[in-house]
């Protein structure tokens, strides 16, 4: 594979890296959040919903990751269902709970035309900017890359193709064959199997900082991509490294040599 030498436009990404860490040999991005932008809907919600798009939008996506855990922790898993059919359940009570009913009791047809909607709109989340130069500059270093997520198969198979970055990417790993989400162990064991690495050597992604603690503990190296300036989580260790973009993945020390200028 041809090497195409890029630098990261952000500073160093902060290291919380403890001694004796190796660089990474590998790199597992979360999908929703950290390379697709949830909150996107928000506009086809306002258009569907004047006055109420942007919180629905937050609504969906924290009852969304609820359900999640809800069926993951509940009877050992025997209430698992598919991300696909949390999502649409989760904006269905994010509708309800936010959006006066029509005359008191909201049209059929209307009500099942616009969750339709959103959820098509879910399908092909928009991308954040700066993946397609991250992701070429791991794949011309020949850094092996995948997706670790919550979504199902089908679902980040055609966020990735509709965003352009399918060949960028290769591995999709869905946690739909354990039937337990993040942050359950089985989940993040899925990626170990799946690169034939030991998570010490490997880089794991997110920006959603629970998702970056359950990795952390695990016993991923993680990079907490912090967009929005939140604070870290209450409890456990810290991630091993911190950033405010996804350019932050090339600042990860030892993981990509770079000399060139990233666009």
């Amino acid at each position: 594979m041809s090497k195409t030498p890029a630098t990261a436009a952000s500073a160093p990404a902060k290291s919380h890296k403890p001694a004796g860490h190796c660089a990474p040999q590998a790199v597992l991005f979360d999908a929703y959040g950290t390379l697709f932008d949830v909150y996107s809907v928000a506009l086809l919600a306002e258009q569907l919903f004047p006055g109420h798009g942007q919180a629905l939008s937050v609504l969906w996506r924290d009852k969304q990751i609820e359900y999640t855990r809800l069926v993951t922790t509940s009877n050992h898993g025997a209430h698992y269902q598919p991300f696909w059919e949390l999502t649409r359940a989760a904006l269905v009570f994010a509708i309800k709970k936010l959006v006066p009913p029509i005359d008191s009791t909201r049209a059929s047809a209307e009500f099942d035309s616009q969750v339709s909607q959103l959820m098509n709109q879910y399908r092909s989340l928009s991308a954040f900017p700066e993946n397609r130069a991250v992701l070429q500059a791991l794949k011309s270093q020949g850094i092996p890359t995948g997706i670790l997520s919550n979504g199902d198969t089908a679902m980040l198979t055609l966020a990735l193709k509709s965003s352009g970055l399918h060949d960028l990417v290769d591995h999709i790993i869905s946690v739909d064959p354990v039937r337990k989400y993040k942050t359950a162990p089985e989940a993040y064991t899925l990626g170990e199997q799946t690169l034939g690495l030991a998570a010490a050597k490997v880089l794991f992604v997110s920006s959603n900082a629970w998702d970056a603690l359950g990795a952390t503990w695990f016993g991923y190296q993680t990079l907490w991509v912090n967009r929005s300036q939140q604070p870290w989580e209450e409890i456990g260790p810290q991630p091993t490294h911190r950033g405010t973009s996804l350019r932050d993945v090339l600042c990860v020390p030892g993981l990509i040599s770079l000399t060139g200028e990233l666009a």
